[in-house]
Parts: structure tokens; sequence; C-alpha cells
């Protein structure tokens, strides 16, 4: 059974930046995964922030385009998120995400909070 485990949540000042990884394990693990990130506001639908298929091709959501990347790491079966210049409106749970061979996999969720 596939595993994700996210990292490096936590609380920000608006402008600051922030760094969240998923780690994957157990399983197979298909390099031609979709693997991404969502996140979920209080009181609102979960939404894409960003995806990376297994040709490297990333798709963002158009409230972060230009200040999230996406990377991934095929050998350490790794999935990045860069967060920068983080407004107050980015504060949400955020989920790591895998789909390969027909099924979704999520991570547990890491807390962003953007504060001053």
């Amino acid at each position: 059974q596939v595993q994700l485990v996210e990292s490096g949540g936590g609380l920000v000042q608006p402008g600051g930046s922030l760094r969240l990884s998923c780690a994957a394990s157990g399983g197979f693990l298909s390099i031609y995964a979709m693997v991404g990130w969502y996140r979920q506001a209080p009181g609102k639908q979960r939404e894409l922030v960003a995806t990376m298929t297994g040709d490297g091709t990333a798709n963002f959501a158009d409230s972060v385009k230009g200040r999230f990347t996406i990377s991934r790491d095929n050998v350490k079966n790794t999935v990045s998120l860069q967060m920068n210049s983080l407004k107050p409106e980015d504060t949400a749970v955020y989920y790591c995400y895998r789909n390969q061979r027909g099924h979704d996999y999520w991570g547990q969720g890491t807390q962003v909070t953007v504060s001053s």
C-alpha cells in the first residue's frame, strides 16, 4: 500500500516562503505517476494547487502561478512544493497527492498558515 508523508508546513508571514515535501513509500511506485499538491481552507472545498506528470509537465492553479513551483525526484520518490510570496489566502491544509494505475493516494495533510 502506497503511503504519503508530508513535511514542511508551519506559520509564515505574508511575503514569506515555505517548502513542502512529500515522501512516498510502500508498494510499487511508478515513475509515471501523477503527483502533486491540493489544499483545503476552512469552509472550502479541496482544490488543486499544482501537479506534475511523469514526463515532468507541471500544472498550476491560477492563484499560485508565478509564486509556487513543483518538483519531483523519482529516485527518492519525493515531490516538493516551493511556495514564495505567500499570501494570507494561501492558508490551508496542504495534501500530497499521487495517482498511479488508476488509484488515488493522499497524505495526511500539513497546515500552512500565512499571518502577521
